[in-house]
């Protein structure tokens, strides 16, 4: 299962870039990976996950902006379309789950 975690976030005064600044950086703290400026994805390998990282997310929200976070399955990341101006982009790879013993 992946979740992104998008945002616009006030950046006018230098408080406001400071927490902008703070937020992306518990996110990347947290294992998210930056996708665009604004916009950070995670795998998680379970609903229980994503709702702990919600939670986490939650606890380091900015004042004022707008945040969203998206849940989706592998398949349907699987599925994405990307493009680097023209050029389209392979396919993302679904990353392979681990055993623990």
């Amino acid at each position: 299962m992946w979740m992104i975690v998008m945002f616009d976030l006030p950046v006018v005064q230098k408080a406001e870039r400071k927490a902008a600044t703070d937020f992306r950086n518990a996110l990347l703290d947290m294992g998210f990976e930056m996708s665009q400026f604004s916009i950070y994805m995670r795998f998680c390998t379970s609903t229980a996950q994503v709702e702990t990282y919600c939670k986490q997310v939650e606890e380091v929200l900015p004042e004022g902006g707008k945040v969203n976070i998206l849940q989706f399955t592998d398949k349907q990341y699987e599925r994405i379309l990307s493009f680097h101006g023209t050029t389209k982009q392979p396919a993302n790879k679904t990353p392979d789950q681990f055993d623990l013993f």
